[in-house]
């Protein structure tokens, strides 16, 4: 009888991040170069004063740290919300091995099989596979690119609701649109929380990159829910961390942190030094922080520009984190996005040492779970210096007037 695997890893869905890359892989080996704007790994240096902590350790004995992460790390990350108006203790925050052991635990404490939570989209195409290995259910409500994708009406979202919803799910600033919600819609996620009693899982990992001009509203701003309040953090980002694996459950409903706890003692510990990095990286580095920011806003400006001056591609302005969704003028933005990394090569005689250039993306289609949608949209991550973010617009253009003159 031949070997069977689980129903529940058929159902987890591939990354659409990651997908493409075997076809990545062997388009470097044949001597391309590749402009990644798939993914969000920045290219920002991580704060020396980290490096120089990872550098000096001086321990006899790499151990196990305390399941819910070293106290100091808890205290400054404390001290570090209190930065942006939110009062915290250290026991209301349970370190994670990044962000998104975040995101599995939170729904394995809070959601039974069969529970469902309500998840604008386009999202963070993760969310959907730690939901299947929760055995939850997404229910999503869409976004439109031609609204900058701002939230939903509530009539949508409260048309969702029934008596297996669990949770709203918010990604702010958003993973991969770059959206950040508004004080006014804010209120209006409060409201249906407190109608319908239902937790709020708030993903916040790119807090730092607000570039709207409004002041920043987390969901542990908003009153009356605090016991509904779940956010999902990370230093990946806003350090250039991505490797140290560090993140963080922050609460402070004192019954699921000690639901979060068992599953946090089952796995025994976060990382050890990657926690002793986290801590070097918190504090003294304001000028390191205001660097990053400055860099991002400039790559966005440049970049959203040039997509909008190709003809055919739209995107809205990217408010925060460094993603955007864009539409392209092709009919299957998967199929195309393949088509450049198996077909297209740019080649104009001006970059040495490779065979011609070309751009890998992250077709949009995986960010929604509702059929059909986003099929001519791509996410772009602006993570490249603007020299090569100049090239991959180049490329891009170049490709798509290939693609389409098939």
């Amino acid at each position: 009888m031949p070997l069977t695997f689980s129903n529940r890893g058929y159902r987890m869905p591939s990354s659409p991040i990651r997908k493409l890359t075997p076809y990545a892989t062997e388009a470097k080996n044949r001597g391309v170069k590749i402009y990644h704007l798939n993914i969000g790994q920045p290219d920002l240096p991580t704060p020396q004063k980290a490096l120089d902590a990872l550098r000096n350790i001086d321990r006899k004995t790499l151990e196990y740290s305390p399941s819910q992460g070293y106290l100091s790390l808890r205290e400054r990350l404390a001290g570090y919300y209190g930065r942006f108006g939110v009062s915290l203790s250290p026991d209301d925050i349970i370190v994670t091995t990044g962000g998104s052991e975040a995101v599995l635990l939170t729904f394995m404490a809070c959601l039974n099989p069969g529970d469902e939570i309500i998840v604008p989209e386009p999202a963070y195409a993760n969310y959907m596979s730690f939901a299947v290995t929760a055995g939850a259910v997404v229910r999503t409500v869409s976004a439109k690119i031609e609204d900058g994708f701002a939230l939903p009406p509530v009539e949508e979202i409260e048309k969702l609701i029934g008596p297996r919803t669990k949770a709203i799910l918010i990604c702010n600033p958003s993973n991969p649109t770059g959206y950040i919600y508004t004080e006014e819609e804010m209120e209006k996620i409060r409201k249906i929380v407190l109608k319908h009693d239902l937790f709020l899982f708030s993903d916040e990992v790119y807090r730092e990159f607000n570039f709207s001009g409004r002041p920043y509203v987390s969901a542990l701003h908003l009153k009356s829910i605090e016991e509904n309040v779940v956010l999902i953090d990370s230093v990946s980002k806003r350090y250039s961390e991505c490797g140290i694996r560090i993140g963080a459950i922050v609460t402070r409903n004192a019954e699921l942190r000690s639901i979060v706890m068992k599953y946090c003692q089952a796995r025994l510990s976060p990382p050890l030094l990657g926690q002793i990095v986290a801590e070097a990286s918190i504090d003294g580095t304001e000028d390191y922080a205001k660097e990053c920011f400055d860099e991002y806003k400039a790559r966005r400006d440049f970049f959203i520009e040039g997509l909008n001056k190709i003809p055919g591609v739209y995107s809205p302005m990217p408010q925060g984190a460094f993603y955007t969704v864009a539409s392209l003028p092709v009919e299957d933005a998967e199929d195309f996005c393949k088509w450049c990394l198996t077909d297209f090569v740019y080649n104009d005689g001006t970059q040495e040492g490779c065979i011609g250039e070309t751009i890998m993306m992250a077709p949009a289609a995986g960010f929604y779970s509702t059929p059909g949608s986003g099929r001519n949209q791509a996410r772009l991550a602006y993570v490249l210096k603007q020299e090569d973010l100049a090239r991959a617009l180049l490329v891009l253009e170049k490709a798509l007037e290939a693609y389409n003159a098939r």
